[in-house]
Parts: C-alpha cells; sequence; structure tokens
C-alpha cells in the first residue's frame, strides 16, 4: 500500500534524474570531459535550487554516473560470458568473446567508458563501490585463466598475484565468486575416495592464474581500447578489434589456454 501511494511521486523523481543523467551524459560527450550543472538545469528548464534537489552537487551527479557506466559495463560481460559459455566455445575463443565486448561497449559508449577508464575528474573522488563495480567488469575472465598452464612469461606476475591474494582476503573473495573452482581447496585422497583430476589442481596455483590472467587482461584492453576510443589509431591501417584479437592470442599462448 505504502509502495502504491508513494510510487507515482517516487517514479517521477527517477524519471527526473535520469533526463538529468542523460543531459550529463550528452554534456561530457560534447564538451571532452566538462560538466556543469547550471547548464544541465538550463536544458531542463530547471532553477539551480530544483536541480540540486535530484543531485546534492557536481560529485554528486558524476558519481551516480559512474556508477551507471560500470554497472553497464558489468552488465554486458556478464550477457558476452553467458553467451560464450552457451556457445559450447573454447576457453581461448570465449577470451576472444569477452574481449571483444569490452571493446564493443567501449566504442558504442566513448564519453562513458572515459569518465570510467580515462583521466580522473580533477578535484573529484571515486565513490563508494567503484572497486567492487570495477571487479564486476573483470570478474568474467577470471575462469577461464583458472583454466591455464602459465608459462614462464607471466611467471613473476602469477607470483605477484598469489602474494596478493595471500595479504588481502577482499581478493581472494572476487576469485572464489566468479571462479570458485580455482579457490577449492582439493580433496584428500583415501581408499574410497579418488580425487578427480581437476579437484587436486585447485587452490592457490590456480587463484594466482586466473588473477594473473584478468590483470593482464584488464592491461591488455585499457591500452589498446582506451587508444582507439581517444581516436589515436586513426590514419593507420589496421582496425582496433584486429589489434585486440592478437593480443589477446599472444595472452592467451601465454597462459596455454585452449
Amino acid at each position: 500500500m505504502e509502495r502504491a501511494q508513494q510510487g507515482p511521486r517516487a517514479r517521477y523523481r527517477e524519471q527526473t534524474r535520469a533526463e538529468i543523467k542523460g543531459v550529463a551524459l550528452r554534456q561530457l560527450a560534447e564538451g571532452g570531459g566538462a560538466l556543469a550543472l547550471t547548464r544541465i538545469a538550463k536544458e531542463m528548464g530547471l532553477s539551480g535550487p530544483a536541480l540540486y534537489r535530484y543531485f546534492a552537487n557536481r560529485d554528486d551527479l558524476l558519481n551516480a554516473l559512474i556508477r551507471d557506466a560500470y554497472d553497464d559495463a558489468a552488465t554486458a560481460m556478464a550477457r558476452a560470458a553467458a553467451r560464450s559459455a552457451r556457445g559450447s566455445r573454447g576457453v581461448r575463443a570465449r577470451l576472444h568473446d569477452l574481449a571483444e565486448a569490452y571493446r564493443a561497449w567501449a566504442v558504442a559508449e566513448p564519453h562513458r567508458y572515459l569518465l570510467i577508464q580515462g583521466a580522473p575528474v580533477p578535484g573529484h573522488v571515486a565513490p563508494a563501490g567503484t572497486l567492487e563495480r570495477a571487479r564486476a567488469v573483470l570478474g568474467p575472465f577470471l575462469p577461464l585463466f583458472a583454466t591455464g598452464s602459465p608459462g614462464a612469461a607471466v611467471a613473476a606476475t602469477v607470483d605477484e598475484m598469489a602474494a596478493w591474494l595471500a595479504a588481502e582476503e577482499s581478493v581472494g573473495a572476487w576469485v572464489a565468486r566468479y571462479a570458485p573452482e580455482a579457490t577449492a581447496a582439493p580433496r584428500t585422497a583415501d581408499a574410497a575416495d579418488v580425487p578427480a583430476p581437476e579437484a587436486t589442481a585447485a587452490g592457490p596455483d590456480r587463484a594466482a592464474s586466473a588473477l594473473a590472467g584478468a590483470v593482464l587482461a584488464w592491461a591488455q584492453l585499457h591500452g589498446s581500447v582506451s587508444l582507439e576510443v581517444a581516436g589515436q589509431f586513426a590514419g593507420m591501417a589496421h582496425r582496433g578489434s584486429t589489434l585486440l584479437g592478437a593480443q589477446m592470442e599472444l595472452l592467451a599462448d601465454a597462459f596455454g589456454l585452449e
């Protein structure tokens, strides 16, 4: 009953907030990252005080845009991972699927991508929950690299990730959420219970491999996609997808993905 009584007012408020965010995103796209609440209010026919009923200040609005962007990107990645898994594709092919999904979202939403992956807005402090949202974007990469056999080229990174896992509980929880098979403790063999091969491989080594692969994939994605979104590939003969595909192949080789 209370929800029904408050529904219209709440819907109007959310609709107005959505309109404000839409104008702000357009302003970011047109102004190279600049955001002016007075301009937003003027375009919407609102006074400054009226706008502040919906967002307390510029940072409050930026925080909402950042949260939305991360959540949208994470949804795109989760959907891509689900589609790829349903297709019974190999791990290497699924890595390419995820990388292309990340790139496709960024290219389609360049101003939103730069808002969360570009240079920080001067004077702005990232909102609470940003780290968890960023990890949700990369989470689908973890189970892929948990299946790998890291080679010498990435051994040092795997070792550092193992130390990170040992030092920070939240990192292990992140890996366990997306790649539970990588963190499961191996079963103890006895006469009546012989562990499966995948069980004996689980544990710190697989978790470190998963984490190292996801972090390296993020570094490769960020470098390539950021250059493309910023227009740095203009006038060059390659496509962004071709370059990114080559990078993912090298990464798949380094982790022995099939």
